[in-house]
């Protein structure tokens, strides 16, 4: 079973359109790892078993008849419990959604079946994704696979730990401060935050919402980095529904030349340190790329100590009215702890509209002072965040340590994190790669090279 549960997305593919294998007995894989490992991890919150063997024996008839439906064709794959999936519960991680059947699918998600993916089911998030830990009053909290003790991150952790785990080789997050990447950094996985603008929220809970809409975008997880790359152009592009979406090509990674790219490298981003083995991690990596022949400089933008306080700031400028609102759509009355915390520091920051103006004047000057300093690179590397995965219930005491993913929230720029390292205690250490905007292919690119180089991904012993 091995052979199939830690297989890559775009090799399973290949091995069903061959007819190697059937989507049913790949599908039938995966299920018996959820059965296996989910009770530990608290992953997978709506499994849909069968519904997926009877989507894999469809899948297995179509292709007898000669009939392929995409580039996934019999390929499962999960999605994170804020992306809406018709007829299948989408709580949001809040109580008053925690019977909520959407009526229809999530751009993202239709995208997926379209292209030929098998949905095995939904996974844990915090509260209305407000968090870097997966916990909430409707399922409880979701483990690290290297360490149960630990959180697998979030708020796309339940898809990190099921995919590190080998009980999904694909899935779908979304990321405002560092959903995707620090997860993935967490669990050892890949995973990219694209550009802003690049990928519908179309069918996402909380929606869109006003001044914060720019720092949110959706992606794609895995444990190969080939996967990010099957599958980001699947989910990205236009739906003529949500409104920030723009028609930009996205090129393709084989054709980057590594050895003609520039790359700035820093560890320490003025806010927190890092770990020593964090900071060991980042050179080593950058000592890789620059045997391959890329010009690598130890350089840091300025200003980019601003990044903490400016995110939050961002989360804090309406009083919390962005975290009510969608508390008052779904009807939630009882809140999570790390919710009501978040809210309490909201109103106790709330300002005037001149000081909302000015923060907003304030975040202009950081990203144009990003964007100069990137005009003389082409990529930076860097931390994920200030240290390996933490205990549960201790992200909120240490929210500076995420400052390292929210800087690029806030400029909106394409993000990558693969695994290119391990700490003392054995858990995974990724790094961030970070390209220019709409330039997912050279984050890509670079994200795979170090994959190769650095080992990436590697098995759990649970």
């Amino acid at each position: 079973m091995d052979n199939i549960i830690y297989s890559s997305a775009k090799s399973l593919a290949q091995a069903i359109r061959s007819k190697e294998i059937s989507s049913e007995e790949v599908v039938e894989a995966y299920l018996e790892r959820i059965e296996e490992v989910n009770p530990d991890l608290n992953a997978i919150v709506q499994l849909q078993a069968n519904e997926a063997r009877e989507q894999a024996r469809k899948a297995d008839a179509a292709l007898a008849r000669g009939d392929i439906k995409g580039p996934l064709h019999g390929v499962p794959f999960t999605v994170k419990d804020n992306a809406e999936v018709k007829g299948i519960t989408c709580t949001s991680g809040t109580k008053g959604r925690s019977s909520f059947i959407p009526a229809q699918d999530a751009t993202i998600v239709t995208r997926m079946k379209e292209a030929g993916g098998i949905l095995l089911g939904k996974t844990n998030l915090p509260e209305l994704a407000l968090g870097f830990e997966s916990d909430n009053l409707v399922y409880g909290r979701t483990s690290n696979p290297y360490d149960l003790s630990l959180t697998s991150g979030g708020s796309s952790g339940g898809e990190a730990a099921i995919i590190a785990a080998g009980g999904s080789p694909l899935g779908l997050g979304n990321d405002a401060g560092g959903s995707i990447r620090l997860p993935s950094h967490f669990c050892g996985i890949a995973g990219i935050k694209p550009t802003a603008g690049r990928v519908p929220l179309t069918g996402h809970f909380q929606p869109p919402f006003g001044h914060i809409t720019p720092l949110w975008q959706a992606g794609p997880m895995a444990r190969f980095v080939e996967d990010l790359i099957l599958t980001l152009p699947i989910i990205a592009g236009v739906d003529w529904h949500d409104p920030a979406i723009v028609p930009m090509p996205l090129d393709d990674p084989d054709k980057v030349e590594i050895d003609k790219l520039r790359a700035a490298v820093y560890t320490d981003n003025g806010i927190i340190p890092p770990t020593p083995e964090i900071s060991k991690v980042v050179m080593n990596t950058a000592e890789v790329l620059s045997d391959a022949g890329m010009e690598v400089t130890e350089d840091i933008p300025e200003g980019i100590e601003q990044s903490f306080w400016l995110e939050n700031a961002m989360f804090e400028a309406d009083a919390g009215y962005c975290i009510e609102k969608p508390l008052e759509i779904a009807g939630t009355t009882e809140i999570h702890p790390f919710t009501k915390g978040i809210l309490e520091e909201c109103h106790s920051k709330a300002g005037s509209s001149a000081d909302f103006s000015e923060l907003l004047i304030q975040l202009d000057r950081f990203r144009s002072k990003m964007l100069s300093f990137m005009e003389n690179y082409d990529v930076m590397i860097c931390p994920v965040c200030a240290s390996p995965a933490m205990p549960h219930g201790t992200t909120f005491e240490n929210f500076s340590a995420f400052s390292y993913t929210m800087t690029y929230n806030l400029t909106g720029w394409p993000g990558a994190v693969v695994r290119a390292g391990t700490s003392p205690e054995g858990l995974p250490i990724g790094v961030q790669v970070v390209a220019r905007p709409w330039r997912e292919d050279v984050a890509l690119a670079v994200a795979q090279y170090i994959e190769k180089a650095m080992g990436g991904w590697q098995p759990p012993q649970l």
